[in-house]
Order: structure tokens, then sequence, then C-alpha cells
């Protein structure tokens, strides 16, 4: 059976990352490496990791599209669910997140805001779908 494991963001810096998360989201430190170029967030059921760009350069010889606030952002989401998606973008921008969508009830009746973290991915706050 495969089973979805982790998604790994490549970002400057791993710690910062890391710390934005946790400020933003509330979510829980597993690990972070001593040479600071790879952590893990507990977030539910997976996990939420962090690589240094310099680490994955490492791993992907032909490279790879960097993240960035100068940019659009990839066309792909990191989701996030909440009873109270207005107050966890509140506590996401405070801790230097950036809006791109308020929150907005959708035609079936679930509401979404989008913000794009510290290296520019995009993620998703929303109320959980019945």
């Amino acid at each position: 059976m495969v089973k979805f494991g982790y998604t790994i963001l490549y970002v400057e810096d791993v710690t910062k990352s890391v710390e934005f998360y946790e400020e933003a989201f509330g979510f829980s430190r597993k690990f972070v490496s001593p040479e600071n170029d790879y952590g893990e967030l507990l977030v539910g059921d997976t996990t939420l990791s962090f690589a240094s760009i310099s680490l994955a350069k490492t791993i992907l010889k032909a490279g790879f599209l960097e993240s960035s606030l100068d940019q659009k952002p990839f066309g792909i989401e990191i989701g996030f669910t909440t009873e109270n998606v207005a107050e966890t973008v509140s506590s996401a921008l405070k801790a230097g997140a950036t809006i791109l969508e308020n929150p907005k009830e959708k035609p079936w009746g679930q509401i979404v805001a989008y913000v794009r973290d510290l290296d520019g991915f995009l993620i998703e706050i929303c109320t959980p779908m019945n």
C-alpha cells in the first residue's frame, strides 16, 4: 500500500521557516538538523518538512525552480483546515505571511483564504469539508 508520507519545501533558512510555521499555525517541531539544512514539523497525520536550497541542489543536480515572493506562486498549494479561518489568517499574517485572498465563503459553504509563506509558497487556509 502506498501512503502519503510528507511534503518537503526547499527554503533559504530551515530554522526560520520552521519557526514561521510554529508561530503562524501552532505546529510542533519534530526535528531540525544541527546543520540547519533539514527540518520537520508535526502537522497532523503527516509531516511538513523543509530542506535548505543548498542541500536540495546537491540532490537535484539539474536544478529546480526556487519559490520566491518576487514571482507568482507555484501551481500547487499546501492546505490547512481550521474552524476559524479569519483567526488563522490573522495569526499567519502576524508571523510574516502575505495575504493573497481574504477569507471568502464558497458556494458549497466552505470558508477559504490564501496566503504565502516567507519563501513564497502558497497556503490555503479553509474550514473542513463535512
